[in-house]
């Protein structure tokens, strides 16, 4: 079998050059990391999340979260407190700023991802949605049959450009 053939190889090399075209948005043009973006994105959409909540949400580890809290809160962009007696859990939150920041780059963002997709015929655009979505499906039955039908991500109400 050759690499290039390969789906679970496929998808992660399609998915990373994806994302690529997106943190030339996010990140050449505004100074964010990917963890950034998608700390900042999660934190839009909920308000407020605690640190587990958080990392249930996002494939980041506690260290890539806590690393990119620190850049955004000394950036202005969210704020961070610890709850209760357990130092560990720590509460997050975005700020005006940060939610300033997110719409204007989001729609950037969005622009970007929406040209890509363009790019392909709307068949094919249907067909890959209905791909994801079967999936997310299957690998979620997989990993949580007791569960039935689920999902492998959680899915905000918003569009998906969260990578």
């Amino acid at each position: 079998m050759r690499i290039e053939t390969f789906f679970p190889y496929r998808l992660a090399v399609v998915a990373e050059a994806f994302s690529r075209q997106l943190v030339a948005v996010y990140g050449r043009e505004h100074g964010l990391s990917r963890e950034e973006w998608r700390l900042l994105f999660l934190l839009e959409d909920a308000g407020t999340l605690d640190s587990l909540r958080l990392s249930q949400r996002t494939s980041l580890d506690k260290v890539q979260v806590s690393r990119a809290a620190s850049r955004l809160e000394d950036k202005g962009f969210i704020t961070r407190e610890v709850l209760g007696s357990d130092r560990r859990l720590r509460n997050y939150a975005i700020t005006a700023a940060g939610r300033d920041l997110f719409r204007r780059v989001f729609g950037e963002v969005e622009a970007r991802a929406n040209e890509i997709l363009q790019a392909m015929p709307a068949g094919d655009r249907a067909a890959l949605d209905q791909g994801i979505a079967a999936l997310d499906r299957a690998i979620a039955d997989m990993t949580q049959p007791e569960k039935g039908h689920g999902t492998a991500f959680p899915r905000p109400g918003r569009s998906q450009t969260e990578t």
